[in-house]
Parts: C-alpha cells; structure tokens; sequence
C-alpha cells in the first residue's frame, strides 16, 4: 500500500494531498529535485494527519520508492509556464512535450531501478504521449495516463448543471487525447437510462448549442482554471488518487483512462478494466460513426505529435 510522487509542485501537491485524505495508501513518498521542499509539503500534510486515515508520508530519494505499487510522475513543465493556455492553439497540451519528453527520459529509469513492479501512472502534460515515452523507458506494459479520466468528470459535471441533476446520476465519457482533439461519447451518454441527448431535448433546450458549450466549457476547463488560480491542480490530483486507490486494491474498477492500445498504436483513453497490474483488458464502447472517425483522428494526432518528438513508442512494443 505504498505510492511515490515525482516532484511536488502544485500539481504533485495536491495528488498528495487526495491521498492524505482518500487515506488511499498506507506510505507515501515524495521525491522532488529539490530535496527541501518534499520535506517541506511532506511535513505539512503530516502536522494534520491524526485527522486523516492511518497514513505515513515522508520525503525520500529515488531509491525510498522501492515496494511501491504505483509512482505518480507530476513533474515538468505545467502548461502555463509552458505557453500551452491558447484557446486558438490545436496543439494545446501537446506543445509541452518537447520538454518534458527529457524529464521523463531521466525519471523513469530510475523509478523502474528502484521499484520495477510499480506501476506508473503518467499526470504530467501531455500525459498520453509522455505515458508511451515512459513505456519505452519502462520496458514493461504497466504504465498508464491519467487520460480523460478528468475529461469525463467535467463533462459529467456540466451536463448534470444543464440537466438539474446529480453528476454522479450522469453516466457519460470522453475518449482519446487528453486535450484539444478529445472525443465526447454523446451517443451513448445517459441520466437514469435515459439518452442525455433526449434528456436536453425534454427540457426545451437548444441541443447543438448546449453540446458547443459544454465541449468548450470541457476542452478548455483547464485554462479557465489557470486564469484565475495560476495552476489547475485539485482535479486532477482528486482523479490520480482514485486511480492509486484502483491500482492498490486490485478493484478492477472500469474507467475511462489511458493506455496503450495496439489498435491504434498509441496511448489514448478507453474505457479499461484496471487493478493491480495496470490496464488489464481495453473496452471498446458503443459509438457513433462520427464519433469512431474522430477517436481515429485523435490517435493520429497524438501518433503524429510522437513522430515529431523524434519518439516511436508508439510503432512497437517494449520487451517485459
């Protein structure tokens, strides 16, 4: 019941703290290249954990994450200090790769050193791509990105407020990239076995602008977020614990997340079964024509951002 953290900006913070207060793990270490300041958070959240579950958190080097069962890689360069906040940019997200590319070449070798049975969960931006530049550094297949599983939540989130229902009673996903070529499961999304799309249609309200709104409100949730709070952390910080929860407990829980898929010869969300060894069996939902061409397309774009990186992940497997 052991997770490591890689760097403890806001982001790496705030995943630690999701697990201070999930109590999802039983240990958790922070590793920063600034030594100081994982000490410094790590103490922090340990001064208020009598009010938590039974938890140890501390600061520790690379060789501390030995025995644990997921690594959370959270450092890099974050999108606003990287210049990725253009609404009017496709590349969104992608733009950060170049690097943190490098970031994740030095890291995840030695996370593998240390704990070769972890698995490691890729948050950093763009976490798709950088989840295939950790597989090919990890030589194994237990590496995931945290996707659009945040994706999903939002939307969720903003058709539940349109709907004037609960967001956990909203049962919707969004596949592919985390980022501007996402794919929004309309067809299939449903609130008490009702189709959404039917739902809005009951209410009187307009469909096609209520789904351009919430697709925007979605894609760019995150920039709206920077604007006003400088970084967009809670959220996902929320969704990397109840990924570690996942993975420690073995539920074989399905969510929407990414991992590789050989269909599409790159890392990219689907819905997928994942337990203790990552994703262990890839779903591919029901949807629309136009829906199925746009995760194709969004797998091209992700394809071809590695190509660019000079990275060919996504052309072949790494050995176990």
């Amino acid at each position: 019941m052991k997770v490591g953290i890689i760097g403890t900006g806001a982001v790496g913070s705030a995943c630690a703290f999701a697990l201070v207060l999930r109590g999802a793990a039983r240990e958790v270490v922070l590793v920063d290249r600034t030594r100081e300041r994982a000490r410094a958070v790590a103490n922090d959240m340990r001064y208020g954990g009598p009010l938590s579950p039974m938890l140890d958190i501390r600061d520790g080097d690379y060789k501390d994450l030995a025995g644990a069962a997921l690594v959370m890689i959270t450092a890099g360069v974050n999108e606003k200090t990287g210049g990725a906040t253009d609404r009017g940019d496709a590349a969104g997200r992608l733009k950060l790769l170049a690097a943190n590319r490098a970031i994740y070449q030095q890291i995840v070798p030695r996370i593998v050193e240390a704990a070769p049975d972890a698995v490691i969960l890729a948050v950093t931006d763009p976490p798709d791509p950088l989840a295939d530049i950790a597989r090919e550094h990890a030589r194994h297949e237990r590496v995931l990105s945290t996707g659009t599983f945040l994706d999903s939540l939002r939307f969720r989130v903003h058709l539940a407020a349109r709907l004037g229902v609960s967001p956990a009673s909203v049962d919707a996903m969004v596949l592919g990239e985390h980022g501007t070529s996402q794919v929004y499961l309309w067809s299939t999304a449903q609130i008490g076995g009702l189709r959404a799309l039917d739902a809005l249609a009951q209410r009187n309200l307009p469909i096609e602008d209520v789904r351009a709104a919430i697709e925007r409100d979605v894609r760019y949730a995150n920039i709206s977020i920077i604007e006003g709070n400088d970084a967009s952390q809670y959220g996902i910080g929320m969704v990397s614990a109840r990924i570690a929860e996942i993975v420690l407990r073995d539920e074989q829980a399905v969510i929407p997340i990414g991992a590789y898929n050989p269909l599409y010869g790159v890392t990219l969300s689907l819905p997928a079964v994942v337990g203790r060894q990552g994703a262990v069996r890839i779903l591919d939902p029901a949807m629309s024509a136009d829906e199925r061409g746009a995760l194709v397309r969004s797998a091209a774009a992700l394809r071809s951002t590695l190509e660019r990186s000079g990275n060919a992940a996504g052309d072949r497997r790494p050995s176990s």
